[in-house]
């Protein structure tokens, strides 16, 4: 007898509405513990609205549908019942936090942690930048790496990177892919939400989204390839813009 696996996340038919305009419209999606999937969508197709529901922001719980983490809902918990359960959302806009300083944010994010290590493994010396306040001074390349910093001092479950590319450096990308790899090479899963292409070449499986529904899962080229010619039934091509 073939043993099922059961998936460490599954969203089942979530509906969500907001001022009057569907944001997700039925949509499903299953990962697997330590799975990197690759959403690909054009801008408003959905994918941060997914992500934000997921990690239970406020105003994002689905009027319908149900979503499972470890086989648990988790639909009715708060975000920081959810973060403790191991999940966790890299937001698209990293935050600032003024007067802290940058070894002290990574430390917070995972008390156990090496710091030192987590700041090496995205590009940042940390004679450097342990000490430095994480304020306006950091660029946004910095600002980002330092949020992946964060992320791996969490060793997350289930890591949620909401467009992780945008406003980055090609150091900050370089950053971006190793972490990505540590993070499935430590058992985490990561959903890798982006509307660029080639991003999703480091995923194991994606999936494209339009109008807040899944079109299509399968491997990363066959899905890239798909989106790259607008291949959608749902809308003819007409969304599916970035």
């Amino acid at each position: 007898m073939t043993n099922v696996v059961e998936p460490l996340l599954e969203l089942k038919a979530l509906f969500l509405e907001r001022e009057g305009r569907i944001i997700l419209d039925g949509l499903d999606l299953a990962l697997q513990a330590g799975e990197i999937h690759a959403l690909l969508g054009a801008n408003g197709s959905g994918k941060s609205s997914l992500a934000y529901a997921v990690m239970g922001c406020e105003g994002y719980l689905p009027d319908s549908g149900e979503m499972l983490f470890q086989g648990r809902s988790i639909k009715a918990l708060p975000l920081y019942q959810r973060a403790r359960l191991g999940i966790t959302l890299a937001w698209q806009e990293p935050a600032r936090f003024e007067g802290v300083k940058i070894g002290d944010y990574v430390r917070t994010a995972g008390a156990e942690t090496d710091v030192a290590d987590c700041l090496r493994k995205v590009g940042l010396p940390p004679e450097r930048y342990a000490d430095r306040p994480a304020d306006v001074r950091l660029s946004g390349g910095e600002r980002k790496r330092v949020e992946l910093a964060a992320v791996l001092a969490m060793r997350p479950r289930l890591a949620i990177l909401d467009e992780p590319t945008a406003g980055i450096d090609m150091l900050s990308l370089q950053a971006l892919t190793y972490v990505i790899t540590t993070l499935k090479t430590a058992g985490s899963s990561v959903l890798l939400i982006t509307h660029q292409a080639a991003l999703a070449q480091h995923a194991d499986t994606a999936s494209q989204l339009c109008a807040g529904r899944i079109l299509y899962r399968g491997h990363p080229d066959e899905v890239m390839a798909r989106y790259r010619a607008r291949q959608c039934p749902r809308c003819d091509g007409e969304h599916c813009r970035d």
